[in-house]
Protein backbone atom coordinates (compact mmCIF):
# COMPACT_ATOMS: atom_id res chain seq x y z
CA UNK A 1 0.00 0.00 0.00
CA UNK A 2 1.39 3.13 -1.22
CA UNK A 3 0.91 6.53 0.20
CA UNK A 4 -0.68 7.62 -2.93
CA UNK A 5 -3.16 4.74 -1.94
CA UNK A 6 -4.27 6.59 1.13
CA UNK A 7 -3.45 10.24 0.59
CA UNK A 8 -7.28 11.11 -0.28
CA UNK A 9 -6.69 14.77 1.37
CA UNK A 10 -4.07 17.31 0.96
CA UNK A 11 -1.70 17.69 4.70
CA UNK A 12 0.39 20.25 2.43
CA UNK A 13 -2.08 22.98 3.36
CA UNK A 14 -0.75 25.91 5.65
CA UNK A 15 -3.26 26.35 8.18
CA UNK A 16 -4.40 29.50 6.84
CA UNK A 17 -5.42 28.09 4.06
CA UNK A 18 -6.97 24.74 5.72
CA UNK A 19 -10.52 25.55 5.80
CA UNK A 20 -12.29 22.71 6.16
CA UNK A 21 -9.27 21.77 9.33
CA UNK A 22 -10.32 26.10 10.78
CA UNK A 23 -14.22 24.55 9.87
CA UNK A 24 -13.57 21.32 12.35
CA UNK A 25 -11.91 23.52 14.93
CA UNK A 26 -14.90 26.11 15.28
CA UNK A 27 -17.47 23.18 15.30
CA UNK A 28 -15.58 21.71 18.52
CA UNK A 29 -15.20 24.94 20.29
CA UNK A 30 -19.04 25.43 20.19
CA UNK A 31 -19.79 21.95 20.67
CA UNK A 32 -17.18 22.04 23.82
CA UNK A 33 -18.32 25.30 25.05
CA UNK A 34 -22.11 23.82 25.27
CA UNK A 35 -21.07 20.76 27.03
CA UNK A 36 -18.78 23.24 29.62
CA UNK A 37 -22.07 24.30 30.91
CA UNK A 38 -23.32 22.98 34.01
CA UNK A 39 -21.92 19.22 34.00
CA UNK A 40 -23.46 16.82 35.44
CA UNK A 41 -20.11 16.62 37.94
CA UNK A 42 -17.55 19.53 37.85
CA UNK A 43 -14.89 17.82 39.09
CA UNK A 44 -15.22 14.58 37.20
CA UNK A 45 -15.54 17.18 33.90
CA UNK A 46 -11.83 18.61 34.83
CA UNK A 47 -10.77 14.88 35.08
CA UNK A 48 -12.01 13.55 31.74
CA UNK A 49 -10.96 16.78 29.77
CA UNK A 50 -7.53 16.71 31.10
CA UNK A 51 -6.34 14.22 28.39
CA UNK A 52 -8.22 15.48 25.21
CA UNK A 53 -6.68 19.00 26.18
CA UNK A 54 -3.63 17.33 25.47
CA UNK A 55 -3.96 15.44 23.07
CA UNK A 56 -5.28 18.17 20.90
CA UNK A 57 -2.33 21.09 22.16
CA UNK A 58 0.06 18.37 21.17
CA UNK A 59 -1.57 18.56 17.95
CA UNK A 60 -1.66 22.63 17.48
CA UNK A 61 1.96 22.75 18.46
CA UNK A 62 3.20 20.13 15.69
CA UNK A 63 1.01 21.02 12.74
CA UNK A 64 4.07 23.06 11.40
CA UNK A 65 6.09 19.64 11.68
CA UNK A 66 3.68 17.09 10.96
CA UNK A 67 0.05 17.23 9.56
CA UNK A 68 -2.66 14.79 9.62
CA UNK A 69 -4.77 14.39 6.48
CA UNK A 70 -8.39 16.45 6.37
CA UNK A 71 -9.90 13.04 7.13
CA UNK A 72 -7.70 12.05 9.78
CA UNK A 73 -8.81 15.12 11.47
CA UNK A 74 -12.50 14.92 10.64
CA UNK A 75 -12.02 11.21 12.65
CA UNK A 76 -10.68 12.77 15.46
CA UNK A 77 -13.04 14.93 16.11
CA UNK A 78 -15.64 12.94 15.76
CA UNK A 79 -14.51 10.86 18.38
CA UNK A 80 -13.53 14.17 20.99
CA UNK A 81 -17.33 15.30 20.24
CA UNK A 82 -18.12 11.67 21.41
CA UNK A 83 -15.94 12.03 24.57
CA UNK A 84 -17.43 15.07 25.87
CA UNK A 85 -20.26 14.41 25.02
CA UNK A 86 -20.09 11.63 27.77
CA UNK A 87 -18.04 14.39 29.96
CA UNK A 88 -20.92 16.36 30.19
CA UNK A 89 -23.20 13.75 31.83
CA UNK A 90 -20.76 11.24 32.96
CA UNK A 91 -20.21 8.16 30.85
CA UNK A 92 -22.42 6.08 32.94
CA UNK A 93 -25.38 8.75 33.22
CA UNK A 94 -25.65 9.74 29.45
CA UNK A 95 -29.26 10.16 27.88
CA UNK A 96 -28.88 7.55 25.86
CA UNK A 97 -27.94 4.85 28.42
CA UNK A 98 -31.37 6.25 30.46
CA UNK A 99 -33.43 5.54 27.44
CA UNK A 100 -31.27 2.44 27.29
CA UNK A 101 -32.02 1.63 31.05
CA UNK A 102 -35.51 2.23 30.52
CA UNK A 103 -36.59 1.06 27.21
CA UNK A 104 -34.99 -2.53 27.17
CA UNK A 105 -34.17 -2.92 31.33
CA UNK A 106 -30.84 -2.95 30.99
CA UNK A 107 -28.05 -2.87 34.02
CA UNK A 108 -25.35 -1.52 32.75
CA UNK A 109 -24.70 1.78 31.04
CA UNK A 110 -23.00 0.97 27.45
CA UNK A 111 -21.95 4.08 26.31
CA UNK A 112 -18.33 3.99 27.45
CA UNK A 113 -18.27 0.68 25.58
CA UNK A 114 -19.65 2.72 22.27
CA UNK A 115 -16.51 5.33 22.91
CA UNK A 116 -13.60 2.70 23.41
CA UNK A 117 -14.92 1.06 20.40
CA UNK A 118 -14.95 4.40 19.00
CA UNK A 119 -11.68 5.40 20.09
CA UNK A 120 -10.13 1.84 17.63
CA UNK A 121 -12.63 3.25 14.96
CA UNK A 122 -11.52 6.78 14.30
CA UNK A 123 -8.35 6.95 15.90
CA UNK A 124 -6.98 3.54 13.62
CA UNK A 125 -6.29 6.17 10.60
CA UNK A 126 -4.46 8.86 11.97
CA UNK A 127 -2.19 6.31 13.47
CA UNK A 128 -1.47 4.89 10.20
CA UNK A 129 -0.60 7.92 9.10
CA UNK A 130 1.91 8.72 11.93
CA UNK A 131 3.31 5.39 11.03
CA UNK A 132 3.91 5.83 7.34
CA UNK A 133 5.77 8.87 7.74
CA UNK A 134 8.16 6.98 10.06
CA UNK A 135 7.93 3.33 9.06
CA UNK A 136 7.75 1.86 5.24
CA UNK A 137 4.90 -0.06 5.61
CA UNK A 138 4.14 -2.34 3.04
CA UNK A 139 1.64 -5.21 2.61
CA UNK A 140 -0.22 -6.90 5.95
CA UNK A 141 1.67 -4.78 8.09
CA UNK A 142 0.02 -1.35 7.08
CA UNK A 143 -3.50 -2.88 8.49
CA UNK A 144 -1.93 -4.45 11.57
CA UNK A 145 0.50 -2.18 13.18
CA UNK A 146 -2.54 0.84 13.47
CA UNK A 147 -4.46 -1.76 15.26
CA UNK A 148 -1.47 -2.79 17.92
CA UNK A 149 -0.96 0.96 18.41
CA UNK A 150 -4.78 1.01 19.04
CA UNK A 151 -4.68 -1.62 20.96
CA UNK A 152 -1.58 -0.15 22.84
CA UNK A 153 -3.04 2.87 23.91
CA UNK A 154 -6.41 1.57 24.99
CA UNK A 155 -4.82 -0.68 27.49
CA UNK A 156 -2.37 2.69 28.36
CA UNK A 157 -5.93 4.36 29.04
CA UNK A 158 -7.21 1.70 31.41
CA UNK A 159 -3.90 2.16 33.05
CA UNK A 160 -4.68 5.32 33.79
CA UNK A 161 -7.99 5.26 34.96
CA UNK A 162 -6.57 2.88 37.37
CA UNK A 163 -3.96 5.57 38.90
CA UNK A 164 -6.58 8.26 39.05
CA UNK A 165 -8.67 5.14 40.87
CA UNK A 166 -6.06 5.12 43.49
CA UNK A 167 -5.83 8.80 43.89
CA UNK A 168 -8.91 9.37 44.77
CA UNK A 169 -9.58 6.79 47.01
CA UNK A 170 -12.23 4.98 47.88
CA UNK A 171 -14.96 6.34 45.49
CA UNK A 172 -12.07 5.75 43.00
CA UNK A 173 -13.09 2.73 41.00
CA UNK A 174 -16.89 4.07 40.26
CA UNK A 175 -15.60 7.84 39.68
CA UNK A 176 -12.78 6.85 36.89
CA UNK A 177 -12.94 2.46 36.79
CA UNK A 178 -16.87 2.19 36.29
CA UNK A 179 -16.82 -1.58 36.04
CA UNK A 180 -19.89 -1.52 36.98
CA UNK A 181 -20.14 -4.90 38.71
CA UNK A 182 -18.48 -6.73 35.54
CA UNK A 183 -15.24 -7.81 36.61
CA UNK A 184 -14.28 -8.23 33.27
CA UNK A 185 -15.26 -4.64 32.06
CA UNK A 186 -11.49 -3.57 31.57
CA UNK A 187 -10.74 -6.40 29.19
CA UNK A 188 -13.84 -5.85 27.64
CA UNK A 189 -12.84 -2.44 27.19
CA UNK A 190 -9.61 -3.01 25.44
CA UNK A 191 -11.10 -5.62 23.05
CA UNK A 192 -13.30 -3.02 22.00
CA UNK A 193 -10.80 -0.86 21.38
CA UNK A 194 -8.95 -3.97 19.26
CA UNK A 195 -12.14 -4.57 17.32
CA UNK A 196 -13.24 -0.62 16.23
CA UNK A 197 -9.38 -0.78 14.99
CA UNK A 198 -9.47 -4.02 12.93
CA UNK A 199 -13.07 -2.80 11.69
CA UNK A 200 -11.60 0.91 10.56
CA UNK A 201 -8.59 -1.34 8.86
CA UNK A 202 -10.79 -3.44 7.20
CA UNK A 203 -13.28 -1.03 5.97
CA UNK A 204 -10.04 0.95 4.70
CA UNK A 205 -8.23 -2.36 3.13
CA UNK A 206 -11.95 -3.16 1.16
CA UNK A 207 -11.86 0.64 -0.29
CA UNK A 208 -8.42 0.58 -1.55
CA UNK A 209 -9.05 -3.34 -2.94
CA UNK A 210 -11.99 -2.08 -4.58
CA UNK A 211 -10.54 1.33 -6.19
CA UNK A 212 -6.97 -1.08 -6.84
CA UNK A 213 -9.45 -3.38 -8.77
CA UNK A 214 -11.43 -0.19 -10.71
CA UNK A 215 -7.97 1.19 -11.64
CA UNK A 216 -7.07 -1.80 -13.70
CA UNK A 217 -9.75 -2.69 -15.22
CA UNK A 218 -10.14 -2.08 -18.60
CA UNK A 219 -12.25 0.73 -20.20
Amino acid sequence: MTSKQIKWTSTNLPFARNKHLQLMIIIFILFFGLMAISPTDRSLWYAYNITPTIIILILAFTYKRFRFSNLSYLLMLVFFCLHTYAAHFTYEGTPLDDWLKTTFHTKRSHYDQVVHFAFGFFFAFPFLEILRSKVKLHGIWSYVLPVIVVLGFSAFFEILEMLAALVAGPSGEAKFVGMQGDIFDTQKDMALGLLGGIVSMGILAWIIRKRDHSAAAPD
